[in-house]
């Protein structure tokens, strides 16, 4: 066999080999897919968003509280998070510089960050924010899920920032335009398309974890926004339906699933769609 046949013949088989297992990996997730769907429309109902959450065999029974303490941990998170990744991630594109030590060091840190597993970020919160204070805090979530969404903002900033011509910013500085106006109104426009996928994406990345709300806001089955108390989550609450032995809560675990995956899934698909507008425009 020739050296060209040869790597024809390996050229094939890694292409055969890679379309099996891109293949495989679809079947899979569209099996999860649609389990999930199957179980999860059976048991949605209107009472789901209704009601709070109640003893198996008591009528009627929802996930008000779960979805209300969800929205306040995600939202809450985003308002600490987003603000504080767009404004690290600019320091680092605008003033920070490429070669600067501190740059360097922050954006390898928040490389670390982003890998490290959710599970570690919440027994640190628990360390600082909820064994001190002898109780469970729906602030201490809001804190855990903020830590998880700081890094992805930040490089997302920091990198689409980097993107924009600095041609534009020359053109502006020499239009007498101070530095924060050149960022605000010139470098912000450039990149705000990028900036908003990376905010969405980190909610959609918070808004499915479950490891540190365990550690820290924990979960309430009565109705509560007092975030000075544990507060109920529907990922908990979700864990917590799953594992029980009741098919009531079991069903009602299956329909906080498909909740939650589809508003995971469509911010990604925002994402994705933003991205794509973007990329058509240029």
């Amino acid at each position: 066999m020739t050296l060209q046949n040869r790597r024809i013949l390996i050229n094939k088989t890694v292409m055969v080999l890679s379309t099996a297992a891109a293949i495989g990996g679809i079947i899979f997730l569209f099996w999860i897919l649609a389990v999930l769907l199957f179980k999860g429309f059976a048991a949605l109902n209107f009472d789901i968003f209704m009601y709070d959450m109640a003893p198996p065999g008591r009528e009627p029974s929802g996930l008000r509280n779960a979805l209300v303490g969800q929205l306040m941990l995600v939202v809450g998170a985003s308002a600490i998070g987003v603000p504080a990744g767009v404004l690290a991630g600019t320091y680092l594109s605008e003033y920070g510089g490429k070669k600067s030590r501190l740059a360097r060091f922050i954006r390898d840190i928040s490389d670390i960050m982003m890998s490290t597993p959710s599970i570690v970020i919440g027994a640190f919160v628990y360390a600082v924010l909820v064994a001190p204070f002898g109780h469970f805090s729906g602030w201490a979530g809001i804190a855990a899920l903020a830590i998880m969404m700081i890094p992805i903002v930040l490089r997302t900033t920091d990198d689409m920032l980097q993107l924009v011509p600095g041609s534009l910013r020359e053109a502006a500085i020499a239009l007498g335009a101070p530095k924060y106006k050149v960022i605000i109104q010139v470098v912000y426009r450039g990149a705000k398309t990028g900036m908003l996928t990376g905010i969405l994406l980190s909610i959609a990345r918070i808004a499915g974890e479950t490891a540190p709300l365990l550690f820290t806001s924990f979960s309430n089955n009565f109705y509560s926004t007092d975030l000075n108390q544990p507060i109920a989550s529907l990922t908990v609450t979700m864990y917590n339906y799953a594992t029980s032995p009741y098919e009531e809560w079991i069903d009602q675990g299956w329909a906080a699933a498909l909740i939650l995956a589809l508003f995971v899934l469509g911010a990604n698909i925002i994402g994705r769609i933003i991205i794509r507008k973007r990329e058509g425009e240029h």
